[in-house]
């Protein structure tokens, strides 16, 4: 006999409505599959126009949180509202009264999923949150129970599809990156304020969650090296092509001897590494685990339908497992005081200077490197000469560094500030 399951939908935007149809559409498939009869018992949204679209029934029309968990027939609460607001309220209040909670809330789940899990325990309920995190990817899965026979030393992932569609078109078509901006904000890809996405905070959150899950220690957003994609320039990602290079905003995450290295920025990949080839707005994670090896997760990190599969693939989850699983690490607000983060991490650099075209300029400009411990790999001139309004000649020069490290590169960028033979234009880290 199937077991009987009431499911209620807070929140019915992209993702909630792609969870609503997808329940609503696969209720027999997943009977027959699952063994268990999913209904929709509640939904909570106060724009009626959305619930009109998808055709929701009157009686399903939840007015309020208290009527949603005062339902007897609702054992499982889904939240896609977003944020940390309402969203906070309701999830805590559901699992306070027992109910077991699946959202696609990352910015919830990387800075409260402490408090949230604790107040889960103590009531005997679930908090699942595979939609997270790279939409319909099952990442969050893989790292519970398909890879934990590992130690995963290293994560690198395309997490973000908004920044991954502007750094693909601005790759492809030559354009800017505030022409790219605009039209992804056109085709719905870029939000009207597009700072979450586009300066790493997104990516910020997701590689919190999934570097803690990873790595087995609590891996807080705040010790996460954060760099956007906003002062990005075209021919850059032109003259790293040349190089041999993709750009991609990566989250990186490394389990070192030295300690725990988190950091999300624009990254130089060699063309030939899987993730170069991972466009427009879809996503995919790289892991290396110690007994698999390399392992890469492909697909679309967002969208109605894929975050909604992943959503309902924790309502699956929820509603066939009656043991519940809850951190495998001590889930506190903070980092336990015994891990270790490394802040000067080490790195290849590509720098785009725009040097003066005199003699003994670039003997001085590599004892500025030399100096701070900066071995150069090679060392191009890109582009034309350029006059400026005093008459003196500047040259665009590329170089690319060995592997060294973000102090090193700091302190180097700063003594060329202090003269006028060198003007720092780009400096983007290369992950060999």
């Amino acid at each position: 006999m199937a077991k009987k399951v009431g499911v209620a939908i807070l929140g019915l935007g992209v993702v909630g409505g792609g969870t609503y149809q997808t329940l609503v559409d696969h209720h027999d498939f997943y009977l027959k599959t699952q063994k268990v009869d999913l209904t929709v018992e509640a939904v909570l949204d106060k724009a009626e126009a959305r619930l009109d679209a998808l055709g929701v029934p009157e009686d399903l029309r939840a007015k309020s949180i208290d009527e949603v968990l005062a339902n007897p027939n609702v054992d499982i609460v889904v939240e896609t509202i977003g944020g940390v607001g309402v969203a906070k309220v309701f999830v805590t209040a559901a699992l306070r009264n027992g109910k077991t909670v699946v959202t696609s809330n990352k910015e919830l789940i990387c800075k409260h999923s402490h408090e949230l899990e604790d107040i889960a325990k103590r009531n005997g309920c679930g908090l699942y949150y595979e939609a997270s995190c790279v939409g319909g990817v099952p990442i969050i899965r893989t790292l519970l129970d398909g890879v934990q026979a590992n130690k995963i030393n290293k994560m690198m992932g395309i997490v973000n599809g908004t920044t991954n569609y502007i750094l693909t078109k601005m790759a492809g078509e030559g354009a800017d990156y505030a022409e790219t901006l605009k039209e992804a904000q056109r085709l719905g890809y870029a939000e009207f304020d597009p700072t979450n996405d586009v300066e790493g905070f997104d990516s910020t959150y997701k590689l919190s969650i999934l570097s803690s899950m990873a790595f087995h220690t609590k891996v807080p957003y705040t010790k996460i090296f954060r760099e956007g994609i906003s002062g990005i320039a075209t021919e850059d990602i032109a003259y790293g092509k040349e190089l041999g290079y993709t750009l991609k905003l990566l989250a990186i995450g490394k389990n070192t001897e030295k300690g725990i290295e988190v950091r999300v920025h624009p990254t130089f990949i060699p063309t030939a590494h899987p993730l170069a080839s991972v466009n427009d707005a879809y996503n995919a994670v790289y892991l290396c685990g110690d007994a698999v090896d390399d392992i890469m997760l492909y697909g679309r990190g967002a969208g109605a339908l894929p975050t909604a599969s992943a959503v309902v693939s924790d309502v699956i989850y929820a509603a066939t497992h009656t043991e519940i699983k809850y951190s495998t690490f001590k889930n506190t607000a903070n980092a336990e005081r015994n891990v270790k983060f490394v802040s000067n991490f080490a790195s290849a650099y590509y720098i785009r200077l725009s040097v003066q075209d005199k003699a003994g300029v670039l003997a001085k400009l590599t004892g500025v490197f030399a100096r701070n411990g900066i071995s150069i790999v090679e060392i191009e001139q890109k582009g034309k000469k350029e006059v400026g309004e005093n008459g003196e000649v500047r040259v665009p020069l590329i170089i690319v560094t060995h592997q060294t490290h973000e102090n090193s590169v700091k302190n180097a960028v700063a003594k060329l500030g202090e003269t006028d033979m060198a003007k720092v234009e780009a400096v983007i880290r290369v992950e060999q």
